[in-house]
């Protein structure tokens, strides 16, 4: 059997009283997946709420998106996510945290998910995320009670960023300034270019361009 990493997908699907739809990006699963699952990996997918989540940046335009929502067998499962109450976290090597802005939303206040993660990195695994999925690293302890970002190289979307896509005053806080207050060390390059930091295990990447690198460092770290 495929050792496996777990995906975690956002289960909120609006921006704020804006109206306007969000979800996990579609781009920042599709990607990793593809370089995980082609690295011989099994993939599994938990939700806050479990079931299927609604998806952002939906541009089947991608070859690697169309593959993955084409993809019968992955499309059951993300369709079907796990509650955290379902997942048997010994059976993983690593947690990924997909963005989309509804991670923002969700992730942080999620304590199963987050005993889930340091479950995963107290074992010696790799906890990962991109754009806004590092939102499900802020509230992370460790057994020391030390928030695992604390001490550590991270980035993710950055305040910059946020404002060029206009949400600054939509989101209820800015990721950047979360993860700085959590100790860890902010690094970060200019808007919407390739980006992801690796730090002792935890492994960040800035926005959706970065998703196949966080992909392709976890495959590093695992080896």
């Amino acid at each position: 059997m495929n050792e496996k990493i777990l995906f975690v997908i956002t289960s909120h699907e609006e921006k704020g009283n804006t109206g306007e739809k969000t979800g996990y990006f579609l781009g920042e699963v599709a990607h990793p997946w593809k370089v995980l699952v082609n690295a011989g990996y099994e993939i599994d997918f938990v939700s806050p709420k479990g079931g299927e989540s609604p998806i952002d940046g939906f541009d089947l335009d991608d070859p690697i998106n169309k593959e993955f929502y084409e993809n019968e067998y992955y499309q059951n499962k993300i369709k079907n996510s796990m509650t955290p109450d379902e997942v048997k976290v010994e059976e993983y090597k690593s947690i990924y945290y997909a963005g989309g802005h509804g991670a923002v939303w969700d992730f942080p206040q999620n304590e199963e998910i987050a005993a889930i993660a340091t479950k995963i990195y107290e074992n010696n695994g790799i906890v990962a995320a991109v754009c806004h999925g590092p939102a499900g690293l802020l509230n992370i302890k460790l057994s020391n009670g030390k928030y695992l970002i604390d001490g550590k190289k991270v980035n993710g979307f950055t305040n910059v960023e946020e404002e060029a896509v206009g949400l600054t005053d939509v989101v209820p806080f800015l990721l950047e300034d979360e993860m700085k207050k959590r100790g860890g060390i902010f690094e970060a390059v200019e808007p919407w270019q390739p980006y992801v930091v690796v730090d002792q295990r935890v492994i960040t990447g800035q926005n959706p361009q970065s998703a196949t690198k966080v992909g392709e460092a976890i495959v590093e770290a695992l080896k």
